[in-house]
Parts: structure tokens; C-alpha cells; sequence
């Protein structure tokens, strides 16, 4: 089977391969990414075909034989360095995962004239930019936005802005948005074997994805049609203030993935960024290095989107009341290490860890506990301004037209695009955590919901304009990224009417 690729001619066996394992590990081209393979629901493997766009996950590779197949390393070399300039300029990309897909969309839409950008990326989720940066780099390339990069430090501010912001080593250039950012599965050895979770449990291995897939016997993940809930009851008491969470996905883009040569250190899965907690304690890299020993080989690690909904560790649910005085109880699923971070911030609250059937939870999780406890808080004072344990302070406020007011005081911005990016990101995690976000787990404990798109993520067309004030500059840096998280959930559900359970507008947005 032939086609081109990039401007080559490739030739391929047919043996029931996507076009994305294709491309990934057939030919070596690694922009197009795998972030829910193969679900077709997160856009990061968008390629072109015969010009139009398409998710190659589940795109048969044979479906395209004798056609043109164009990825972001295809477009003109003068094309690609301006759609990362622009990228870079306007905050629009983080980690880098999610870019590569959605400037091929984004190139496609330009191509073909149109400017509805809302509606293409319809197509693709991105956890991280809170999707204004997005915008905004379409419109520095269309001439709608400024044509010239923004006056920048230089790339070490930005990496130190990113450390604090995500907790994790992160690069900051326009390599980034190209996809490049050195991603574990994309810098794994081309003949490595391939690893991914077996349904009798265990790993199947393959010489290839497919080919491991296969031997896994899995069934594709799917989204419930049962209701979400609410697993803790609020405890018992005459509160001034109640609520009640569900089960919240982490949903960072990237699987968790690593690779091991025998006897050598296995790759991070926090290839750049830090996935919002949610990946310190992944497997991958631990197994990836058992394997490599025992087959002799070098092995890649690959954790699907369903695996890492079903084994990964979600934001633990709370049930919570408090007083006028202050005073109150918060109930937890279990946890180790929430009830200090709650105390961090609240010690006036009683923490009751209860054990829950469930998903495993971590404290890891973007300012899991805490976060709860500052919303509480401000809820009793009528306000929305949170300090974060790490002493970033952050003020958040919607407005009449749904727009977010974002004050932050953080200390030196270092690199104001980068700390402009992540505050925005916050904002669009904090109102997907209120309004819409949640994951439907049954009376066992297992997780039911397991695509992407069952998330609850806001997509580009859900997401309001958010203004980033910064208030003072004075002093060492410091994160902040945290707090405006915790500030904006706390606008959001004032302006929500402080419903008692969250979220609260899931099926008007979802």
C-alpha cells in the first residue's frame, strides 16, 4: 500500500493499522499525537488528508492509499515557523501536545478562507492554555491580532515562570508548538517493543502497537449513559455554607508513556509539563525499565486513554459544611496528605478521611483539598480571593456578560505570556470544575465513563474571555497559577448562586 506523506512516496504492508500508529511508528513521523487513541475525540492526531483535515486515529491507514497525507512537518517550512511564532507569542501552547494537531486544523481553516475558529476546534480539547492563546494565534496569522511577536525575556524566564506554574521542567519556544517538546513516546527507540495493559491483566507486548493492542483483548472504552453522583453525604450540622463534589478527571493530554533500554534509567512520563499532579505516581516508567530487563530490549510503555481514566488517580470528592464562625467539617474520600493540605489553609475545618468505593485519589492533584477549603471560605465572606499555600494570592470576578476578571499577585512575572498562559488555563479548569466537569463511576467503584469528551472539559466555544491583571510585581516570584484556580471556582459558583452540589450546569454544557 502507497501514498505520500510529506511530499514522499511511502510504501506500507496493509495489516489493519490507523494511519496514526502508521505515521508514529512505521515511518517515524511524530508530530501527530496520540492522546485518545482510538477514540477520534481530542484532535491531537489531526492530519490532512488531500487537503482536508482528519483524525488519523481512526482513520484506516488503507483508506488512504494512492492519496496525499500532509502532517505539521509537511506544511512550507515559512508556514510552520509562523504558525509557532504566533503560538508562542500569544501563550497558545504549553506543553505542546495538543498544537501540533490543532495548527493543522487551524492552517486548513485559513486555507480555506474561514474564520470561524470556534467550530474547528470543536474537533480538539487542550487542558492547558484555557484555549485563548489559541485564538489569539489565529488571529496574529489571519491579521486580526498583531502581526509582531510580543517583547519577550529571554527563554530561561519563561522555563523559570513554567517550573512554578506546573511544578515540572518545561520548555518555552516555538519548538514547543511544533510538538517538540521531547515527549516520552516520541524520543522511544524505532525498534522498541511496544507495551500497553492486557484485560486479563498484566502487559501484552507487541513488536508494534497494533500488534500489541491486539494481543491485549481490550474493549474500547466508552461513555456511561449513567447519571453522575455524589459519593460523601454533608455532614450533619446547622451550615451556613454546604457542597458536595463528584469524581474529577485530571484529563492532561498525554497518556502516561515511557520507554527503557536494558539496564538504563526509563523516560519520565512528564516529558514537559507536569499534568497537574496526576502523573507522579505513574506506573509507566517502572514497568517500562521491568520489561526492558526481561525481554532484553528496549520497550515503550503506552498507557490508552481508558487505562489511564481507569488506574489513574482522580481529584478526591468532598462533602462539606460550614458556619458563619468559620467553623465546619469537611468529608474526604480518603486521601493521604489532604487533610494537611486542607489544614494548610483552613485549619478551623475538621477533616473526616472516609473510605469510598472508587477510583484511586491523590493530594497531588492540582491543589486538591485545599482548593475545596479556600472556595468554602470565601463563599462564607461573599468573596473570591484566595493565597495559595505557596503565598501566590490571586482575586477572580464574572461578569454580567460571563467574562472573567483575573487580579494576581505573584511576584516578579518572569515572562508575562507564560504567566498570562497558565492563569487563563486555571481560569478554564476552574470553571469546568464547577460547571461541567465530572466522570460517572458505578457502586463497585470502577470509573464508567472513559473517553475524553465524557470529561466534562469546556471546549473552545464554552470558554469566556478571561483579563489577567497583574497587581504587583514586587518581590520574588512565586506560583500562582493555583490560586487563581481556586479563586475562579470560587466566582464561578457565586455566580452560580452557591448550588450545594457541582457541577453545577453539566447538562447545558456537556
Amino acid at each position: 500500500m502507497s501514498f505520500q506523506v510529506d511530499g514522499r512516496l511511502v510504501a506500507v504492508d496493509d495489516d489493519g493499522s490507523s494511519l496514526l500508529e502508521v505515521l508514529r511508528d512505521r515511518l517515524g513521523v511524530r508530530s501527530p499525537k496520540d492522546g485518545c487513541a482510538p477514540q477520534g475525540q481530542c484532535g491531537c492526531c489531526t492530519v490532512l488528508v488531500d487537503g482536508h483535515p482528519r483524525v488519523a486515529c481512526v482513520t484506516p491507514a488503507r483508506r488512504v492509499a494512492g492519496r496525499t497525507v500532509t502532517t505539521l512537518d509537511g506544511l512550507p517550512e515559512a508556514e510552520r515557523k509562523a504558525w509557532a511564532d504566533a503560538f508562542t507569542a500569544a501563550g497558545g501552547s504549553q506543553c505542546g501536545f495538543c498544537t501540533p494537531g490543532i495548527i493543522v486544523r487551524l492552517a486548513a481553516l485559513r486555507a480555506a478562507g474561514g474564520t470561524d475558529v470556534d467550530t474547528a476546534l470543536l474537533a480538539h480539547l487542550c487542558r492547558c492554555t484555557g484555549w485563548q492563546g489559541v485564538k489569539e494565534a489565529f488571529a496574529r496569522i489571519t491579521g486580526a491580532g498583531p502581526a509582531a511577536p510580543s517583547p519577550r525575556p529571554g527563554p530561561e524566564a519563561g522555563r523559570r515562570r513554567a517550573f512554578l506554574e506546573g511544578g515540572a521542567a518545561q520548555d518555552v519556544g516555538p519548538a514547543v508548538a511544533l510538538g517538540r517538546g521531547g515527549f516520552a513516546d516520541d524520543t522511544a527507540p524505532d525498534d522498541a517493543l511496544v507495551a500497553v495493559p492486557a484485560a486479563s491483566g498484566g502487559w501484552a507486548v507487541g513488536e508494534t502497537l497494533t500488534e500489541a493492542r491486539a494481543r491485549a483483548g481490550k474493549v474500547q472504552g466508552r461513555r456511561t449513559t449513567i447519571p453522575l453522583t455524589h459519593p460523601l453525604d454533608v455532614p450533619p450540622g446547622d451550615w451556613a455554607v454546604t457542597l458536595r463534589t463528584t469524581w474529577v478527571e485530571p484529563a492532561y493530554l498525554e497518556p502516561d508513556a515511557s520507554w527503557c533500554a536494558p539496564g538504563g534509567e526509563p523516560a519520565s512520563p512528564l516529558g514537559n509539563g507536569g499534568a497537574f499532579g496526576g502523573k507522579l505516581a505513574s506506573v509507566a516508567p517502572g514497568v517500562a525499565r521491568r520489561l526492558a530487563d526481561e525481554y532484553g530490549r528496549s520497550v515503550r510503555v503506552l498507557l490508552p486513554r481508558e487505562d489511564v481514566v481507569r488506574t489513574g488517580p482522580k481529584r478526591p470528592p468532598v462533602a462539606a459544611g460550614v458556619s458563619v464562625d468559620g467553623s465546619g467539617v469537611i468529608r474526604v474520600a480518603r486521601t493521604p496528605g489532604v487533610a494537611a493540605a486542607i489544614a494548610r489553609v483552613a485549619p478551623g475545618l475538621v477533616v473526616e478521611e472516609v473510605d469510598v468505593a472508587g477510583p484511586p485519589t491523590s493530594a497531588s492533584v492540582r491543589a486538591a483539598g485545599w482548593a475545596e477549603a479556600a472556595v468554602l471560605l470565601a463563599a462564607l465572606r461573599g468573596d473570591a480571593a484566595v493565597v495559595s499555600p505557596s503565598g501566590g494570592r490571586s482575586e477572580a470576578a464574572i461578569r454580567d456578560d460571563g467574562s472573567v476578571a483575573v487580579r494576581v499577585w505573584c511576584g516578579e512575572a518572569l515572562d508575562e505570556v507564560v504567566l498570562r498562559s497558565y492563569c487563563v488555563g486555571a481560569a478554564h479548569m476552574a470553571l469546568g470544575w464547577v460547571r461541567s466537569e465530572g466522570i460517572a463511576v458505578g457502586p463497585d467503584g470502577v470509573p464508567h465513563d472513559l473517553t475524553i469528551r465524557s470529561f466534562g472539559i469546556l471546549r473552545a466555544r464554552d470558554m469566556p474571555e478571561v483579563d489577567v491583571e497583574i497587581a504587583d510585581r514586587t518581590g520574588p516570584a512565586t506560583g500562582v497559577s493555583d490560586a487563581v484556580f481556586a479563586a475562579v471556582a470560587a466566582a464561578a459558583w457565586r455566580a452560580d448562586g452557591y448550588r450545594p452540589a457541582w457541577p453545577t450546569r453539566r447538562a447545558a454544557i456537556v
